[in-house]
């Protein structure tokens, strides 16, 4: 009998030895203290937080031209870490124009106070639930960020999102807030379509039950914030700041010249795209090239 259970004890072992590379490693605590972002994983039909290495280079100041926006939301995410009554926030508006580095901003800005930083995938909204519980009773105060976030025609997850949104954001403890961004101010496609069966009512126009259905998602957040297409002059400030910025720790001396402007333009306009990302770039480009002809 010993022997038998011997040979039982051994292909045990080795079945274990076999299984064990397969299963999940197990997920250590996040000491909060110390880690200022996570991004949520989906692990099957669960999920994890997954620490993150941030950078706190962004500044507030580093977002030219967003004066507004940047009041705002930092009005709104200051009474939120103050632990007063704040507003989820919705940024949208046209791309590269500073939504996300706001957001990234504000935790350079209030990380020392206890901002923390949780980065969810559109296609995890659905975790919200989970992920709130794993929040509610930490003295941190926790931004859940979705980056772009929208819906394309036909989708109908939006509708489930809207659900989700609906029992999460309601119930969430006072110390979780969800910022997002997106292209879209309904966050979903807007078609002329939409518009053909708006009805008269007593002398008001009234919308009909699909444009509602699609302002319903949008109006869970309570801050919107419009980001808008850049002028020319606007972008030239916000190049002339970056090359500042990269220029003083390279030592580079530089002027803001019509020879610089012109070569900003024609960066701008050959991407199609006139915006901080694009004027971030060039100002890489730039200040690359002038050190690199200095050798």
């Amino acid at each position: 009998m010993d022997a038998r259970l011997a040979a039982f004890l051994d292909r045990a072992e080795s079945v274990l030895a076999r299984l064990e590379p397969l299963l999940p490693a197990p997920r250590p605590d996040i000491d909060w203290s110390h880690t200022l972002a996570a991004r949520w994983q989906r692990d099957g039909r669960s999920g994890y937080l997954l620490p993150l290495e941030v950078s706190l280079d962004i500044r507030l100041s580093d977002l030219i031209g967003v004066d507004k926006q940047r009041e705002q939301l930092g009005r709104n995410t200051h009474q939120f870490i103050s632990g007063m009554p704040a507003n989820h926030a919705l940024l949208w508006g046209s791309r590269g124009t500073g939504k996300s580095s706001l957001v990234r901003a504000l935790l350079a800005e209030h990380a020392g106070e206890g901002l923390r930083l949780i980065e969810i995938e559109r296609d995890h909204l659905a975790d919200l639930p989970r992920v709130v519980e794993q929040l509610q009773k930490l003295p941190q105060r926790f931004i859940l960020f979705c980056d772009d976030l929208s819906f394309e025609a036909g989708e109908g997850d939006y509708r489930v999102l809207k659900s989700v949104l609906d029992g999460s954001l309601e119930q969430a403890p006072d110390n979780v807030l969800l910022y997002a961004t997106s292209n879209r101010r309904h966050l979903v496609p807007e078609k002329q379509s939409d518009n053909e069966n708006w009805k008269m009512v007593d002398g008001e126009l009234h919308p009909n039950e699909a444009v509602e259905d699609k302002i319903a998602l949008s109006d869970r957040f309570g801050l919107w914030l419009s980001f808008y297409p850049f002028s020319q002059e606007h972008f030239l400030d916000v190049v002339e700041h970056w090359v500042g910025q990269l220029a003083r720790p390279a030592g580079l001396r530089w002027a803001r010249t019509e020879e610089l402007e012109i070569l900003a333009v024609r960066w701008a306009t050959g991407r199609g795209n006139r915006n901080g990302r694009c004027a971030y770039q060039f100002a890489r480009y730039w200040v690359g090239l002038q050190l690199l002809e200095q050798k």
